[in-house]
């Protein structure tokens, strides 16, 4: 039988935490935490829940990602974050995988976000596809933060299960808009250090296509006001994220005068 080892990142994650835990139980035959420094109840819930439960400070998205799946006892890997648990028919596809004698390289799922009060089942937030279980010798972490992603080398492939990985993704507006203002300044840091530009036409016409990928290609619209207020919020991201890399371009050439 396939064994897997689940591996979740935390840092004051006690809203959420304990139902990640117990949504993997039946399909990990190990389940590890790796916190950032928490200083809320998020290692008292942990260490109650019987878990390995390891301290390590925040080394980055991917970065902390590499070093708790190295910390695994068991190479196929199932990587939740803390705000996230398995659908039951998710955990049901994942118990028949355990079975399996010839396991993929990795498996992709679809993330249903939950925003406000409301599971949204279009915008840009779904399928929101993600490959979350896999071998760890034939892929790693990578991508640039915030948007950390799990890539399998060259000559691996994937296969699509049935069944949601659910993501409790807001609780409200203001929270949404600090995120927003915290991960622009991630990504626009990550963009600047690979080297991505930034004019007045990306900064206008790059926000504008988010809002209509979401809203109208995507059938953002279908979920009502939320959907439209989603489709805005990432707009809004995406346009603080140029207008942040812009500044970093320009301060730069100063420094260099």
């Amino acid at each position: 039988m396939l064994k897997i080892s689940a591996v979740i990142i935390t840092y004051n994650e006690e809203k959420y935490i304990e139902q990640c835990i117990k949504s993997v139980r039946e399909v990990a035959d190990e389940i590890i935490v790796v916190d950032s420094l928490s200083n809320d109840r998020t290692p008292e819930i942990c260490q109650r829940l019987g878990v390995k439960f390891i301290e390590q400070s925040f080394l980055g998205y991917k970065e902390q990602k590499n070093f708790a799946v190295g910390q695994a006892s068991h190479d196929y890997i199932l990587s939740l974050d803390a705000d996230e648990a398995l659908s039951v028919e998710l955990k049901n596809q994942i118990l028949r995988i355990k079975n399996d004698e010839n396991p993929q390289a990795g498996y992709t799922f679809n993330r249903l976000n939950f925003y406000c009060g409301q599971w949204v089942y279009h915008t840009t937030l779904y399928p929101d596809k993600k490959l979350r279980l896999f071998d760890r010798n034939k892929g790693e972490w990578g991508g640039l933060n915030p948007h950390d992603c799990f890539k399998l080398k060259t000559g691996y492939q994937s296969k699509q299960l049935k069944g949601d990985l659910l993501h409790w993704f807001i609780d409200d507006i203001d929270e949404y808009l600090a995120k927003i203002n915290k991960f622009s300044t991630i990504s626009a840091n990550s963009y600047f250090q690979n080297g991505r530009k930034s004019n007045y036409f990306i900064i206008v016409f790059r926000p504008l296509f988010h809002f209509f990928r979401g809203y109208i290609f995507k059938l953002g619209f279908i979920d009502g006001y939320n959907g439209f207020v989603i489709c805005s919020l990432n707009a809004y991201l995406c346009f603080l994220k140029y207008i942040k890399l812009h500044r970093l371009i320009v301060e730069s050439g100063k420094a260099k005068e």
